[in-house]
């Protein structure tokens, strides 16, 4: 078996995620005490009691999932079922999840990085009249054609026929209602604070790029891949690069899932709350095996 983590971006997070790890396990318990002293806020709290409304903005609900996958990887670990692991991948957000799973960074420093990442993009989502919409059953060259036309831009391309593009509001609401009018039997807009991976994300990945400047990173120890390319990445200078990169870049989810296939990943292991990419895997090929762990029931003990 060679097996692959999946790694959860925003919109995947849930009232009360974590709380039976945070309960049963003192290895999940003991991360989350952690994050509260890095941070200054009661990470646990907010993810287990909300308010609701709180863990679904940008700059908390990425730490949040953050140390829910985090959580996870050290249950897994406390309770001696954590078997080899060859490769890891992360959508968006979680593409920084996967390269502290693969020791690039450690637990503090993956926590401050995801908090500054959830903090900048959350100030330009605020500075911006930004929206995004998913397309639903299109190939990638009709969603192509779309943002050219209205000035948009693809920016998850997470299962065939699962593509979401983002823009200016004014832009993104055109290219709806030409998409719709054209006969594109899906097109729904998302209910989002802002156009995340488009070029008004451009002032948070400038900050960014400062802020990883002062950071060291290492070798990962397994494969990793980035959202940017698709494909695998191991210097930790084009690390560093890929995550500036991927704040105004296009996620290239399926690029993600195909590369780790085609390196040899036989078993994915989802872990993060809900089973959002398992969803995803299933869309794209139905033969592979994706188990989600979101809980402490989940991991098997």
């Amino acid at each position: 078996m060679a097996l692959a983590f999946l790694f959860a971006g925003q919109g995947a997070q849930k009232l009360g995620m974590g709380r039976s790890l945070h309960e049963h396990s003192p290895a999940a318990r003991a991360l989350y005490d952690e994050a509260g002293r890095v941070l200054g806020w009661d990470v646990a709290k907010v993810s287990f009691e909300g308010p609701e409304a709180q863990l679904t903005q940008t700059g908390v609900c990425q730490p949040a999932l953050f140390v829910h996958g985090m959580a996870l990887l050290e249950a897994l670990r406390e309770k001696g079922l954590l078997p080899e692991v060859d490769m890891a991948l992360g959508l968006s957000l979680g593409e920084v999840t996967a390269y502290v799973a693969a020791g690039v960074v450690d637990f503090p420093a993956g926590l401050r990085i995801v908090a500054e990442r959830g903090r900048l993009m959350q100030s330009a989502c605020e500075k911006s009249a930004g929206t995004m919409a998913a397309v639903i059953g299109e190939p990638r060259d009709a969603v192509s054609l779309l943002c050219s036309e209205f000035d948009v831009e693809a920016a998850n391309f997470n299962a065939p026929g699962q593509i979401t593009i983002s823009g200016e509001r004014a832009k993104i609401e055109a290219a709806v209602a030409a998409a719709k009018a054209r006969g594109m039997k899906k097109v729904v807009p998302l209910n989002v604070a802002g156009a995340y991976h488009s070029r008004l994300m451009e002032p948070a990945r400038a900050a960014f790029e400062a802020f990883l400047g002062g950071i060291p990173f290492s070798a990962p120890r397994f494969r990793v891949f980035t959202n940017t390319t698709g494909r695998a990445v191991s210097d930790p200078d084009d690390i560093r690069r890929a995550l500036v990169r991927q704040v105004v870049s296009p996620v290239l989810w399926e690029d993600c899932m195909r590369s780790a296939v085609s390196a040899g990943a036989t078993e994915f292991w989802e872990l993060g709350p809900g089973a959002v990419l398992a969803g995803l895997a299933r869309r794209t090929d139905k033969s592979w095996s994706v188990r989600s762990i979101s809980e402490y029931a989940d991991l098997g003990c």
